[in-house]
Order: C-alpha cells, then structure tokens, then sequence
C-alpha cells in the first residue's frame, strides 16, 4: 500500500483530524442566517399571541371579582353593574363535559381500530371521513344538532344536550387524530412480547397499548375540549341563551361563556339618564364580554397545563 494511500500513517491520522475539526465557514454562516430567521419568525408569532393576551387582561381583569363570578344575570337590566357570568360558567363545564363523554370513547375507539385492526377500504373510508370531519365549519356542526333535535322535540327545542352533540361532532375527529398518533408511538415489540407470553390481542390493547401511551392520549382529549369550549356558532344555534342558572343539559336553554360575551358586546352601550355612575354604568355589557373573555381564556390555559403536567408525570420513564 503506497504512503499516498495509507491512512493509519501518523500523517495520515493528523490530517484526517485537521479535517475533521475544520469549521466550514460557509455553513457556519448559514446556521447562522437560520438560526437568527427561526427567533424573528418566533418573535413575529408571538406578537399577536402576546397582544390578544395583553388586550383581554387589561379590559377584563378589573372586571373579575367574586360577585361577577358567583351570580347570574338574572333581573340585571341595563347599565346595572350588579350581576355575574356564573350561569355561563356552569353552562359552559356542563355542555363541554358532556361534549367529552361523548366523543372521547368514540374517538379512542376509532383510533384502536385505525391502528390495531383498520385494513382495506373500510379504514381508508373512515380516515377520509374523519380527515372531511377535521374542516368542517363549526356552524355545520350547531345545524347539524339542529336538525337533529327539530326531526324528534320540534324546531322550538333548545337544550344544553344539543350543544353537546354539537360540539361532540367537532371533538371526534380531533381525538380521533390525537390519539392514532399517540398509540402508533407505542413500539411493535411491547406488543409482540405480549403476544409471545399468549396474552390476546384485545387484552394487549388494554393492558399495554393503552396503559403505555396514557399520557398522549389524555393530552390528546385534553387539547381537544380546549379546541371546542370557545365555539360559538354552534352554541347559539343549539342551545340559545339565558339569563338565569340553569344546571340541567336535558331541560332548558343554557348559557356559555363565548355566547354570554357575545351577546353582551353586541349590545352596546347603555343608556344612563341619570347619570349616576354607582347605578348605571354605561359600558357594563362591553366590561362583562371581557371579564367573560378573560374566565375563558384562563381556563383554556389551565386545560393546556393539565395536559403538560399529566404527560410530564405519566409518560413512560425510560433508563
């Protein structure tokens, strides 16, 4: 073997390593350009995300007390700053609730049967179904209880359990998606090992499939109730409005907060004759829509860190 050639030489091995640790300066400068593109892009994602959060806290939080979250509106009739968003809020939890006991067993058992069983075109039919599902409009969903409810009770009918069923349409496809790519994160092998020791496959999907992938799949359901309890379309085609405490999805109009904001900023300023500031307060409703902007956003963040803390503390340790 000629020197030229000779690699394991001690001149071969020095040059090797001069290679090896010279810093291409073009490519440094491209990181570089990279680097700098990805915080600006950063920088220009969070503007607006800081100004919507910025905005809603400065406009509602002087709003936010324990009277305005423990009373209802019920009685409360033009600039009167008395009243609350509590007949909102347990609307709000009572319908989302229900939108989740529906559409969660739905969804994680369409995903199992994506991953675990789905073949031929009964499974490409119903990723096509669900992927259709993904883009509808938010007000499809509201019509589609609509006319769901009207066909059995009447076209009078507005109750909280049609808000569900609305915002379960909605829901499915979100944990549908979540959750099929949690569990494909599941490696093949847990699952051969399982069938190796004779365990059937359903006991499989249970016992390791699910309990491994846990963290994903709660995140998963999580993300989606916090994707749907903003919807306000659907909402006020279903379930209507209200102004006084109503706990019951199967008896009644219900209110939500992103209905009560809605319609309390759309209407306006009120009148006061007076003048008596303590009495009347002319732009109460614009105060109440962002006191009930701000209680919503909160708990769509509080939903976000449940989601975090519950993949952080149940995920599979590894090591």
């Amino acid at each position: 073997m000629s020197a030229a050639t000779d690699h394991t030489s001690p001149g071969g091995s020095s040059e090797t390593a001069r290679l090896l640790s010279t810093v291409d300066t073009g490519r440094r400068r491209t990181d570089r350009a990279m680097q700098v593109l990805i915080y600006i892009a950063f920088a220009l994602a969070m503007i607006p995300l800081g100004w919507l959060i910025f905005t809603v806290v400065a406009q509602g939080g002087d709003r936010i007390s324990m009277d305005f979250l423990m009373q209802s509106m019920r009685n409360i009739f033009g600039g009167d700053p008395r009243g609350g968003i509590y007949h909102a809020i347990l609307g709000t939890v009572v319908i989302t609730a229900l939108a989740t006991v529906i559409s969660v067993p739905i969804g994680i058992l369409t995903a199992i049967y994506l991953v675990e069983y789905g073949k031929g075109w009964l499974a490409r039919a119903v990723t096509f179904f669900v992927d259709v599902m993904t883009g509808i409009p938010s007000i499809v969903a509201g019509l589609f209880a609509f006319s769901l409810f009207a066909l059995i009770f009447g076209p009078a009918v507005r109750i909280g359990i049609m808000g569900a069923v609305a915002l379960s349409v909605l829901m499915i496809p979100v944990v549908v998606r979540s959750c099929e790519e949690m569990l494909k994160l599941v490696p093949n092998e847990l699952r051969e090992a399982s069938y190796a020791l004779g365990v059937p496959k359903w006991l499989t999907i249970i016992k390791v499939v699910l309990r491994t992938s846990v963290a994903g799949l709660t995140t998963g359901v999580l993300l989606a109730v916090a994707r749907v309890i903003g919807e306000t379309a659907p909402l006020l085609v279903t379930v209507g409005v209200t102004d006084s405490i109503n706990a019951n999805p199967f008896d009644g109009r219900m209110m939500t907060l992103p209905v009560f904001a809605y319609r309390q900023y759309s209407q306006g300023d009120a009148p006061c004759p007076g003048g008596d500031s303590a009495t009347c307060v002319a732009d109460i409703a614009s105060q109440n829509a962002w006191g009930a902007a701000l209680v919503l956003i909160v708990m769509v963040l509080a939903l976000n860190l449940i989601g975090r803390l519950i993949t952080r503390w149940f995920a599979p340790k590894l090591g």
